[in-house]
């Protein structure tokens, strides 16, 4: 089924208001839980500021996402007609004239058809090989800073690829989201808040970011926060520039205590990932640190398109290497999505006898162990002599083998944990654990097979089910069948595992090119939810 934005485009018609309406309704509308009882005096000034310094990176992502965007927004914003607000309303939610669940097509006339390929990362003129040939020129240092995460490429008065570092770039911005950080940072009683906050204010105006990312990982304050350049995935040319976003939480200790333990388990499960011995990691990084938090403010690429439920940060691999890499989970969020997405969505695609096992303590634990995976398996790799990374080799479609790859490791990490009695589980656990991500698999795939977590998901779908783990029921909904889930779980993650190991680009483009489809009995099932909402607006903000 093509959806109803790529159909228009087509025609070269843009949207009415009452498509606009149904495509809007597609994000529902949701309050999110906040209790600030935890936070001090000085917390809860610190706060506000820290909510105002997130809404100045919206505008910064809004121009990395595309060079009139900032101006379209004022623009649509002016405009008081009915379809006015409607189109500045749904701009808002894609922070863009793109949808996201529409395979980044425009909705607003007089902009691109598609999101660039490259966002405002390039020259929208720059080929792949422009890019490639001009590295090739360049010193070592140079080079890692041209495909590094904190810089723009753009041309010079005789049109060559030039580099412009962000500080530089959006410095207006950043000088203003780092007076905010500074105000906070005096605020908050925290020591590792406030050395925190310093360091990322200082970061935003040098562009040196190793500091203030050690610092992320060392932070330990009720008043949790993530803010600064970090995912990649609006790069779609080489994934590898970093989207301005903000996520302004506040710890759950109790749920943060409880899943402590998982953590010291890492080792043991890198030890004993289904690939070969040599490409496993003998000693992690020394923090694995998991927060639950809720979300009170979420800003740029953090609120864009569907909502993030988890993340796994730093993506520099030089902290990851020396740190670990921590695993926040957004519990709230989850929360929304489970009770209005996933439970409506599951009455549609479960076998009548499967839909009992939905859980949510298995859809967070799942969500959980995706997020610790991208800190396990391949992380620097050697090939032909010299010391590279999976990012580095697989280029744009790292993101999409990333994210397959974390859903099944997580899968195989929870079974290995329930195996060796190392968490505590009921005897349906396990059938709980596999519904509810047979559930999960169709709330993702919904995304659009342009977003990385939604293509990897339809990967993984296809290799279960052509393996038979995954079986279709005559009425056309699916159940999972538990003699070979496991074991094709392992399988598929050994050729995941493998294909970040080797840096296998060609390998990983043919398994995607294969599988990362939506074939007819899952769009089958797709069609009979296309009432449900596809995911939540947190109206908090």
């Amino acid at each position: 089924m093509k959806s109803l934005v790529v159909l228009l485009a087509a025609a070269a018609v843009m949207p009415d208001l009452a498509q606009l309406q149904r495509m809007d309704a597609r994000f529902a509308p949701v309050k999110l839980d906040i209790d600030t009882a935890s936070l001090s005096p000085g917390d809860r000034q610190a706060l506000a500021k820290l909510v105002e310094a997130a809404r100045v990176l919206n505008f910064t992502f809004m121009d990395q996402l595309w060079s009139g965007d900032r101006a379209l927004y004022d623009k649509l914003r002016a405009d008081a007609s009915p379809l006015g607000k409607a189109r500045f309303h749904y701009f808002w939610l894609n922070k863009g004239p793109w949808s996201d669940l529409d395979g980044h097509t425009a909705f607003v006339p007089g902009v691109p058809e598609r999101k660039p390929l490259g966002a405002n990362f390039y020259p929208e003129d720059m080929s792949r090989e422009e890019f490639e040939s001009w590295v090739k020129t360049l010193g070592p240092a140079e080079r890692q800073q041209a495909e590094g995460f904190f810089t723009l490429i753009r041309r010079d008065g005789s049109r060559r690829l030039t580099m412009v570092p962000y500080s530089k770039a959006y410095a207006a911005d950043l000088a203003k989201a780092a007076g905010l950080l500074r105000e906070a940072a005096a605020l908050t009683d925290n020591a590792s808040l406030k050395k925190y906050l310093t360091l990322r204010a200082d970061a935003f105006l040098s562009n040196d970011y190793y500091a203030s990312d050690v610092a992320w990982m060392e932070l330990d304050a009720p008043l949790d926060v993530t803010i600064g350049p970090y995912e990649t995935y609006n790069d779609e040319i080489f994934g590898y520039k970093a989207a301005f976003e903000a996520y302004i939480t506040i710890r759950d200790a109790r749920e943060t205590n409880r899943l402590k333990a998982l953590s010291s388990h890492l080792q043991e499960i890198e030890n004993n990932l289904p690939m070969d011995a040599r490409y496993r990691n003998p000693k992690l990084g020394a923090l694995a640190p998991i927060r639950v938090v809720n979300e009170v403010f979420a800003a740029g690429d953090g609120a864009h398109g569907v909502r993030t439920a988890a993340f796994n940060l730093p993506n520099d691999e030089r902290v990851v290497q020396e740190k670990g890499a921590k695993r926040v989970m957004l519990k709230n969020i989850q929360e929304a999505k489970f009770r209005t997405i996933l439970q409506p969505l599951a009455d549609r695609v479960l076998a009548k006898s499967e839909r009992g096992n939905l859980s949510f303590d298995s859809f967070f634990f799942h969500i959980l162990a995706h997020e610790l995976s991208h800190g396990i398996g391949p992380q620097q790799i050697q090939l032909n002599g010299r010391t590279t990374s999976p990012r580095a080799q697989l280029k744009e479609l790292y993101a999409t083998i990333e994210e397959a790859k974390a859903d099944v490791t997580g899968l195989f990490m929870l079974q290995y944990l329930y195996d060796h009695g190392l968490i505590q589980h009921e005897a349906a656990s396990e059938h709980q654990l596999y519904t509810t991500y047979l559930a999960s698999t169709f709330r993702s795939v919904r995304f659009g097979l342009t977003e990385a977590h939604a293509r990897g998901t339809a990967l993984q779908f296809n290799y279960l089910t052509d393996k038979g783990g995954f079986v279709a029921d005559a009425d056309g909904t699916f159940r999972v069948d538990f003699s070979k889930v496991k074991s094709a779980v392992r399988d598929l993650d050994h050729e995941l595992l493998t294909l970040e190991a080797q840096g296998d680009y060609q390998g990983a483009k043919k398994l995607l090119d294969t599988l990362a489809v939506v074939r007819p009995p899952m769009q089958k099932a797709l069609d009979s939810a296309k009432d449900l909402p596809t995911d939540i607006d947190p109206t908090n903000e």
